[in-house]
């Protein structure tokens, strides 16, 4: 099978994608504090499966440059720059999953490009409306983000002991040693932490905005995960004009993919093979 590291050019960044497979495209959008290398469970059964696979770096991570601009975070440019992607690449649609902010730029994209997204997976991270009316356990799970938005107390706070606190964020080691890889280099943990600070103070303002999709959608929630509830995962329903299918997964922490990689995988061919027409009961871990 065909595995290449591509680096395109995409609205004036270098960004670096890691293609394997042929066939209908399926991309990959990580988030916070990953790489295209949190995918690496998901790679080889979507492309045995017949599917090309497109894992970027997005802006700011790994092999891609990351501006110095907070503003050049904002969820619509990271958007611009996965449909730049495509386009480059001569795809007209493609088959989406997203974790984490990688979710919640694959919400913006069925919003604003339904077009281009034959189906949408979420993980994790809801529709931006369901997400916003959550209530008040979701606020206290998210509250880390505003320490997140403080400069310099927040990058400080994240290396000190040799990223002590990423140990804690989830059981797999090999994915910690990933971040630490990524983040050591000067300028990543700032580029990774402008996520929040260019739209967590807008967060209102990209609710308000947001909109029911028109995408078929399968959003997955696992049971371990500390910063999101099941209530804004589940509660996306309503805002699926389409179809919604929604899966959740016992005992898996934040990092779904990589700790209950199997049940994922499973989730993804079958939602990718039957959309609205799978009935596939939920998933245990």
């Amino acid at each position: 099978m065909k595995q290449e590291t591509l680096v395109l050019t995409v609205n004036g960044l270098r960004m670096q994608v890691q293609s394997a497979g042929e066939g209908p495209a399926v991309v990959l959008l990580h988030g916070f504090p990953d790489t295209h290398i949190v995918w690496r469970k998901q790679i080889a059964p979507l492309m045995a499966a017949g599917y090309r696979v497109l894992a970027p770096d997005l802006r700011g991570y790994g092999g891609s440059d990351a501006p110095r601009e907070v503003s050049a975070y904002r969820l619509q440019h990271i958007a611009a720059d996965v449909l730049a992607m495509l386009d480059q690449l001569g795809i007209a649609r493609a088959r989406v999953v997203g974790h984490d902010w990688g979710a919640a730029i694959g919400w913006m994209l069925c919003m604003r490009a339904p077009e281009r997204i034959e189906q949408y997976v979420a993980l994790s991270v809801g529709h931006p409306l369901a997400f916003a009316k959550a209530g008040p356990m979701q606020m206290l799970r998210s509250s880390y983000m505003m320490w997140f938005l403080v400069p310099g107390l927040a990058e400080k706070s994240l290396t000190a002991g040799d990223f002590y606190l990423l140990n804690r964020f989830t059981r797999d080691r090999a994915q910690v040693g990933h971040w630490k890889k990524n983040l050591r280099e000067p300028g990543r943990m700032t580029a990774a932490l402008n996520y929040y600070r260019a739209n967590v103070p807008h967060g209102i303002a990209i609710a308000a905005r947001a909109e029911p999709v028109r995408v078929p959608v399968m959003g997955v929630w696992s049971s371990g995960d500390q910063a999101l509830g099941e209530t804004q995962m589940r509660d996306s329903t309503a805002y699926v004009a389409e179809y919604f299918r929604y899966e959740r997964i016992e005992g898996a922490d934040h990092w779904l993919q990589v700790t209950a990689s199997e049940q994922v995988n499973a989730l993804l061919l079958d939602f990718f093979a039957n959309g609205p027409h799978s009935a596939a009961p939920a998933t245990s871990a």
